[in-house]
């Protein structure tokens, strides 16, 4: 392919992606401020027809498919780069966990609506070539960026406040249950984050909470009154496994309760 050749498939990748920019900036706009800036139908119509002639046009060394591929995930590593982690990063406590669950949220709606735009990649260019999904290229970005960088911050957050109820204070069970759900899609299908990142650390820490009270439960109570805690404790975590937790925590989180306060108990009476 002579120079002038090239040039003149640069200059249109150029000139067709400019146009993509303003869409992809209005959608960010939208997004991180009040929804004045909303694309039309039209105006979406007119994105993805853009997209759809870059990668249908002939000759072939024009088809843009690979190049818009990659700008699609580009786009996605620079808005959380430049937007969603400097919100994280300034976040603690609640805060942070309210943030990541905006923040996620706001990501999936801008993976969907890019994705009406890029719509002949995923319908013609990917499976043609087995490539990754659109949707399974935005999880990824916000996984590799957003999550491995602030998991181990957003788990001992949520066993904190999972600490504080089992001392009777009050949380939002919502929140807790929105947060871990983001532990379990990130997943993809796998439950592999959500049990390795979080379910060992809260399995670990809940030996250490029942140890703890178990040792001073039986010198206070009885065998009657100890074997009621037992069962309130169990009826409680329980309900913690249907207010946030994932299901299949339930007989790893009743098996840790049983035997560190059964165990002790056994030793006693």
């Amino acid at each position: 392919m002579s120079i002038s050749e090239r040039t003149t498939i640069d200059l249109q990748l150029e000139e067709g992606w400019d146009l993509i920019q303003e869409g992809i900036t209005k959608l960010k706009n939208n997004l991180e401020g009040p929804p004045d800036e909303q694309l039309s139908s039209k105006e979406t119509m007119m994105l993805y027809t853009t997209i759809y002639n870059m990668c249908t046009k002939p000759p072939f060394e024009f088809d843009y498919s690979q190049r818009l591929y990659d700008k699609f995930r580009e786009s996605l590593e620079e808005y959380i780069l430049s937007t969603v982690l400097p919100a994280l990063r300034g976040k603690h406590d609640e805060f942070l966990l309210r943030e990541l669950v905006k923040r996620w949220a706001n990501h999936n709606i801008m993976v969907r609506r890019l994705s009406l735009f890029f719509n002949y990649l995923d319908q013609r260019f990917i499976p043609w070539l087995s490539l990754p999904s659109l949707k399974v290229v935005g999880l990824t970005c916000f996984r590799e960026l957003v999550y491995k960088e602030i998991n181990g911050k957003v788990r001992d957050e949520v066993i904190s406040l999972i600490n504080q109820e089992r001392e009777g204070e009050q949380i939002d069970w919502a929140l807790l249950k929105n947060v871990l759900d983001i532990f379990v899609e990130i997943g993809m299908g796998q439950m592999d984050y959500y049990e390795n990142d979080f379910e060992a650390v809260m399995l670990k820490d809940t030996t250490s909470y029942y140890s703890r009270k178990a040792s001073n439960w039986i010198l206070e109570h009885s065998c009657p009154d100890y074997m009621l805690k037992v069962e309130e404790c169990l009826k409680q975590e329980k309900e913690r496994v249907a207010h946030y937790l994932h299901s299949s925590s339930e007989p790893k989180l009743l098996e840790k309760v049983r035997h560190e306060l059964l165990s002790i108990q056994h030793v006693k009476h």
